[in-house]
């Protein structure tokens, strides 16, 4: 499968549930690997802020995400949106905290996102397959998510509200391309017990009959109709035989349920990666909903920095040495690749045969001789040196200089006999010359080195 984006921006109008502030969402088409961004362009900078669990700060009326004090609320129902239609990579530009609430699901971003048109992009869609169970459970409320195998993407919800209006109910998709026909249109829904509680401290502003369903489980006094009647500008208010207020039919007898799981989508994206396996949850909300992302986040990241590329070292290479040497300057003992395996727009793969003919051992731990870390950095970097130049047509006219090295980690030693293995994948796009990136050095099927490279290309005097 390849990533996808859309072929055009598209934009939508409305009010915030909580804020109760008009604002405009524009969808934009985003390259590849960039995933889904927020941008406040109401604010100094235009800040961003990516659809990251690392940046949850709130989960009590919705998932709220803060970046350097920026916020983005109720991110879910547009993320869900994105997932649903199996979009990877988008540009969500906002000019105020809050997205439209719209009638309280993922409808009418999906119909905007389809109304800009799905375009399949070059790069490859990176799943994560979920391999074995991952579970996390809170205690305190009994709320549990599991993870398990599965050929694809696919979700079940089980509520339990103990409540006479709105008793056990159960939602499931076999496959994400589903989410558009059974769940995009589930809207929010809330207690009754729970309105009076949020329009006592001045929340749903934005709130009206048409964009949640309010389940009344405790009798209707005349000062709450009263309130109701005022915040929904409605003349009168009652409640309808199902136990839900007027004014509103259920699109499904487990909307709620189905809502849910619209939820579970959308805080799932804070992941950040497409996922091949089954999720079941039990008792969602977004505080556990997060809590998981995190967790699975967690995972995913750990085992990619540890998965030692599949590569056959006998076979023949991209590049070899000589090739490589027609674009970077480097020459011994300062040249520290030997070939490459994999080149793309947005990462590279190199090794090197580590002998004790290296100038550095006779000087370096002579007795028990170690390959200085330093070196090791300076490999990666030389393989992240090829994935920048290969994007000029006259490589050899350039040199690469670092910008900036961060977040740099020794785990193993590298001795004489090893095979180094270097992995760099792009961490944005390539801009100006200008290359970040977070690189990866292996040995004896072990990550040995880590590192955050920023570099950049400039023009040799010479040419």
């Amino acid at each position: 499968m390849k990533q996808q984006t859309i072929k055009r921006e598209v934009s939508l109008k409305g009010v915030g549930l909580h804020t109760g502030k008009e604002v405009e969402l524009t969808f934009k088409p985003a390259p590849a690997g960039h995933g889904y961004v927020f941008k406040r362009k109401d604010l100094e900078g235009q800040p961003l802020i990516e659809a990251d669990a690392s940046y949850v700060n709130n989960t009590q009326r919705g998932t709220s995400l803060e970046k350097n004090g920026v916020q983005i609320l109720t991110s879910e129902h547009v993320l869900a949106a994105c997932v649903g239609l199996q979009i990877d990579n988008l540009l969500i530009e906002l000019n105020a905290s809050e997205p439209p609430i719209m009638d309280g699901s993922s409808k009418y971003f999906v119909e905007a996102l389809e109304e800009a048109g799905i375009e399949e992009q070059e790069e490859e869609r990176e799943y994560y397959t979920v391999k074995e169970v991952i579970s996390y459970k809170d205690e305190e409320t009994g709320s549990e998510i599991m993870l398990v195998p599965s050929e694809e993407y696919q979700v079940t919800t089980m509520v339990d509200f103990g409540t006479k209006v709105l008793g056990t109910q159960n939602a499931s998709i076999d496959s994400i391309k589903e989410f558009k026909k059974e769940i995009a249109d589930s809207r929010t829904f809330s207690f009754l017990h729970e309105i009076e509680m949020l329009l006592d401290n001045g929340l749903i502003r934005g709130g009206d009959l048409n964009n949640a369903i309010v389940y009344v489980d405790k009798e209707l006094s005349q000062e709450t109709m009263g309130k109701l009647q005022q915040v929904f500008n409605k003349e009168s208010i009652s409640v309808k035989p199902n136990g839900i207020l007027d004014n509103l039919t259920l699109h499904h007898p487990n909307e709620a349920a189905r809502h849910k799981l619209l939820d579970v989508i959308g805080d799932l994206a804070l992941i950040g990666t497409p996922i091949k396996g089954k999720v079941i949850a039990n008792k969602p909300g977004h505080k556990i909903n997060t809590e998981f992302a995190k967790k699975v986040a967690k995972k995913i990241k750990l085992e990619r920095r540890n998965k030692v590329p599949q590569i056959d070292l006998n076979s023949t290479p991209l590049m070899d040495v000589n090739q490589i040497m027609k674009m970077l300057p480097h020459r011994q003992p300062m040249l520290l690749i030997d070939k490459i395996f994999e080149l793309s727009e947005t990462h590279v793969t190199g090794v090197k045969n580590v002998t004790m003919n290296e100038e550095f051992f006779k000087g370096h731990f002579p007795g028990a001789p170690v390959m200085p870390g330093v070196l090791i950095v300076e490999a990666m970097a030389q393989t992240g040196g090829i994935l920048i130049l290969s994007t000029v047509p006259d490589p050899e006219n350039y040199l690469t200089y670092f910008m900036k090295i961060d977040n740099v980690k020794f785990k193993q030693k590298v001795v004489p006999g090893d095979t180094l293995i270097f992995k760099c994948d792009l961490i944005s796009p390539i801009r100006r010359g200008i290359c970040h990136m977070q690189g990866y050095a292996y040995a004896n099927g072990k990550l040995c080195a880590e590192a955050e490279l920023m570099a950049q290309i400039v023009k040799s005097k010479e040419s």
